[in-house]
C-alpha cells in the first residue's frame, strides 16, 4: 500500500497538511505521562528525523514539559537554518501551571514564551488547551476571555488558524458550537478501542472545521504491546482492561499486520479526519510510523477489528492527572 503525503487544507486559512502530524509532547521529557525520559540528544535527533521527512506538520504546546519540547522544537529549527519552508507547527496556548489562571491576559502570555522559545513571528496553528483543567472555566468563555483573545491573536496576524485542544467531550462539544474555530484536536478519543469523539467529529466535518485526531495508539499500548507496555491512556491497567488490546493483537498476529499499523489507518482511513497526531520520542519511530501508514491490510482484517466491540465512555475519567 503507497500512502500518499499530500497537504490536505485547514479551512480557508491557507495552510496545508499532511494525513500525518508529528506530535512532541515526549520529545519534552514528560515521565509522569510516559513512564519513560527523553534525553536533549534524542529528542534533537528525532525532530531532524521528523524534518528530513514526508511530514510537514508538527504538533507541541506550550506546557508539554514545561516548555521543553518547544525550546528542543526551537534549537532543532535554528539548526537547519530556521522553518523548513512549508512546515506547519501547531502549538498551544496554555493556563498558568501553577494558579490554574487562564484569562486573556494569560493567553497573550502564552503565546509570548511560545514565539520566544520556538524562534517564531507567527504560529501557523494555535490551539487553546486543556480548559478542563483550568481553575474557572468562565473566566475562558466570557466576553473578553481567554476564547475571545485567542481569536484577537488571528486577527493581529500573530495565529494564521486557532483551534481548541482539549480532553472532556462533554465540554468540548459545546465549546466549539459557540465559536468559529478553524481546527480541533481531540486525544485518546477515536481508536480502535474508543469512539467517544464520533458524533463531535461529525459536527465538525459538517461545519469545516477541521478534525486533527492524536493519539489513536492509546497512549502508547497499540504501538508497543500489551506486554511491554501496560498501560492505556496513560495509566496502568489492569490484566481485565488489557483484555480488548489483547484482542486486537490476536487479529493482527492472525492475519500477519502490525497492531500499530492497525491503530494508525483506523483513524488515516476516516475521512472526517484531516491529519492523525501520532507521539514520536525516538527517531526510529518516524520511519516505523511511515511503514505502518504503508502497511497492507487485507479487508478480512478490518472486518474482524471493526467487529470488535468499542468503548463510548470518557478513556481519561479515572486518570490520575499529571503535566510532567
Amino acid at each position: 500500500m503507497i500512502v500518499s503525503m499530500d497537504k490536505l487544507p485547514i479551512g480557508d486559512t491557507g495552510l496545508a497538511v499532511t494525513p500525518i502530524c508529528f506530535g512532541t509532547s515526549a520529545i519534552g521529557d514528560m515521565p509522569d505521562t510516559y513512564g519513560y525520559n527523553v534525553n536533549e540528544a534524542r529528542a534533537r535527533d528525532t525532530l531532524h528525523a521528523i524534518f528530513d521527512g514526508p511530514v510537514n506538520f508538527l504538533d507541541t504546546s506550550n506546557n508539554y514539559g514545561f516548555g521543553r519540547s518547544e525550546e528542543r522544537i526551537g534549537a532543532a529549527l535554528r539548526e537547519r537554518g530556521g522553518m523548513p519552508e512549508d512546515l506547519v507547527i501547531s502549538t498551544k496556548v496554555d493556563r498558568d501551571m501553577e494558579t490554574g489562571r487562564f484569562d486573556a491576559v494569560r493567553v497573550r502570555q502564552s503565546v509570548e514564551e511560545s514565539l520566544s522559545r520556538l524562534g517564531l513571528d507567527q504560529i501557523p496553528l494555535l490551539h487553546l488547551h486543556d480548559p478542563e483543567h483550568a481553575r474557572d472555566l468562565n473566566e475562558i468563555t466570557c466576553t473578553g476571555g481567554a476564547l475571545d483573545e485567542l481569536f484577537r491573536l488571528k486577527e493581529e496576524g500573530l495565529a494564521q488558524a486557532v483551534g481548541l485542544a482539549m480532553g472532556r467531550i462533554d465540554m468540548m462539544f459545546p465549546i466549539l458550537r459557540e465559536f468559529p474555530f478553524d481546527a480541533l484536536i481531540s486525544h485518546n478519543r477515536y481508536s480502535l478501542l474508543n469512539r467517544s469523539a464520533e458524533e463531535m467529529f461529525d459536527y465538525a466535518h459538517l461545519t469545516g472545521i477541521t478534525v486533527l485526531n492524536a493519539a489513536p495508539y492509546a497512549g502508547g499500548v497499540l504501538a508497543k504491546g500489551s506486554k511491554e507496555m501496560p498501560r492505556i491512556t496513560y495509566q496502568e491497567a489492569a490484566n481485565s482492561e488489557l483484555e480488548p488490546v489483547r484482542r486486537i493483537e490476536e487479529i493482527c498476529d492472525l492475519h500477519g499486520i502490525s497492531p500499530g499499523a492497525a491503530a494508525l489507518q483506523f483513524s488515516m482511513r476516516e475521512p472526517k479526519i484531516t491529519s492523525t497526531i501520532i507521539g514520536v520520542s525516538k527517531p526510529e519511530r518516524v520511519q516505523e510510523t511511515l511503514n505502518w501508514a504503508g502497511e497492507d491490510i487485507h479487508p478480512e482484517a478490518w472486518g474482524a477489528l471493526l467487529d470488535l466491540p468499542h468503548s463510548r465512555e470518557d478513556p481519561e475519567a479515572v486518570r490520575d492527572y499529571k503535566p510532567g
